[in-house]
């Protein structure tokens, strides 16, 4: 029988891999393969009864009970009212004019767009969705090819799933069991540093003269009441910057601020987040009842799909564990003498492959349980505790799982800005676009992966 122990783990993962492309909702694929191997186990004497109730307090204890996973529909309900408040309109409106000069100016300001949404919406599909409605037309417009304007704003648009308040951040504090804080400070430096890079990506095609053309960005320009002066700030802007600059950074000071200082619990910093994000959309006019129920709708079907995730994982890792997943999966990477930093570049492999097939939570709640227990122990940083350990490495994984929004042929942003762009952007191009800022990305998990400083600076100098 001991061969059925050592295979059954094995054939649970591939049985799961090969499920997830089927088309069947990944919810019920973790949950079904785990109850399926769970009687197969049963059959063979590895598993039983009483194991299978184990996993229904296991979904209550570390599901339902966990009082940091309600910020994620707080949180997610902000950025659906936020997408509705017209912020976003305003804030490209005000980006333009001030960048018009500058190289590549219209491409540095969806930079800047998709890094100020991040940090109040943190909803991809739907940050994108509007930047591609509202951004890609001018980029056109101005001279961008279409391949550019796509991958500009497809990559923009997945930051935030990585700056705080990240919903990806949450669910990988709950899974490293760290504090939720010590993730969105660490964030905050590679997440920069990653649109830095964006914008003097399109500053530099711009030198090149790559995109736009001479005077693109000004004739582009919006006009506004008193704008006779092309070199001025016109009266009729300030009202732009009050609605779509300084709204949204008041409204990310108060909710990250709150937290950071500890006046807050992320909880209770995401409610009061709802309330500023409701406000923001009652001073622009925009809260409606209509808007309201959408937003309620859309937050409850994402939330119901994250959670769904959760319960299926539950059951699939406490099964595959009873099996004795977490020892064979040992035992292989014991035999290729992997340790250490073998491990760290082997799981950062295995998830950037993953992730031109897989949603980053699915990616998430598969491979962080089989690779933490290779980890235990580990001391690649002398005189580094195991928490700040936990961090830097749940902020390399958070760079890394961005990818899978953009990295072809099933990066979901990508299909989001297809489907808003219409035939004007082929899929092909999307695909040629992008290419550059995957590129980049992999440039600064290199960079977070050896600097551990750019992740724990900040949480070493506010937290401890």
């Amino acid at each position: 029988m001991t061969w059925a122990m050592d295979l059954l783990p094995l054939l649970m993962f591939v049985t799961l891999f090969l499920l997830i492309f089927s088309g069947f909702p990944v919810a019920f694929v973790l949950g079904g393969v785990g109850v399926i191997f769970g009687f197969v186990g049963m059959g063979f004497g590895f598993f039983s009864w009483i194991e299978f109730f184990a996993t229904v307090t296991r979904i209550w204890g570390g599901v339902a009970e966990n009082l940091t996973l309600i910020a994620i529909p707080l949180f997610i309900f902000m950025g659906s009212i936020l997408d509705s408040s017209g912020v976003a309109n305003d804030l490209l409106l005000l980006l333009k004019r001030l960048l018009r000069r500058m190289p590549g100016g219209l491409g540095i300001a969806v930079v800047v767009m998709g890094t100020v949404l991040a940090a109040t919406t943190g909803i991809v599909g739907a940050s994108v969705t509007l930047m591609t409605l509202l951004a890609y037309p001018v980029l056109v417009r101005s001279h961008y090819p279409s391949s550019v304007a796509g991958g500009v704003i497809a990559a923009s648009g997945t930051l935030g799933i990585l700056l705080p308040p990240s919903v990806m951040l949450i669910v990988l504090a709950n899974t490293f069991a760290i504090p939720v804080g010590n993730l969105f400070l660490g964030a905050v430096l590679p997440g920069l540093l990653l649109s830095l890079a964006y914008a003097l990506f399109m500053m530099l095609l711009g030198l090149m003269g790559k995109v736009g053309r001479p005077g693109a960005s000004v004739s582009s320009a919006p006009s506004f009441p008193g704008d006779n002066d092309e070199d001025g700030f016109p009266r009729g802007l300030w009202l732009v910057v009050l609605r779509g600059l300084v709204a949204p950074v008041v409204l990310i000071a108060f909710v990250l601020g709150s937290i950071f200082t500890g006046v807050a619990t992320p909880t209770e910093a995401a409610g009061m987040g709802v309330l500023g994000a409701v406000l923001v959309a009652l001073v622009n006019g925009k809260l409606r009842v209509a808007a309201v129920w959408k937003s309620c709708l859309s937050s409850g079907l994402i939330c119901g799909m994250i959670f769904m995730i959760f319960m299926g994982a539950a059951v699939f890792s406490y099964v595959f564990r009873s099996l004795g997943g977490d020892d064979a999966v040992a035992d292989v990477v014991q035999s290729f003498g992997l340790e250490g930093w073998h491990i760290i570049v082997l799981m950062m492999i295995v998830v950037f492959i993953m992730g031109c097939f897989l949603d980053w939570i699915e990616i998430t709640l598969i491979i962080v349980p089989i690779f933490m227990p290779l980890l235990a122990g580990v001391d690649l940083f002398p005189g580094m505790d195991q928490t700040s350990f936990l961090v830097w490495l749940a902020i390399c994984l958070s760079v890394n799982l961005q990818t899978s929004f953009i990295t072809p042929p099933f990066g979901f942003s990508l299909f989001f800005v297809r489907g808003a762009a219409g035939p004007s952007l082929a899929t092909a191009a999307i695909y040629r676009g992008i290419i550059p800022f995957v590129v980049l990305q992999l440039l600064v998990l290199a960079l977070v992966l050896m600097v551990p400083e750019m992740v724990l600076w900040l949480p070493d100098k506010y937290l401890n």
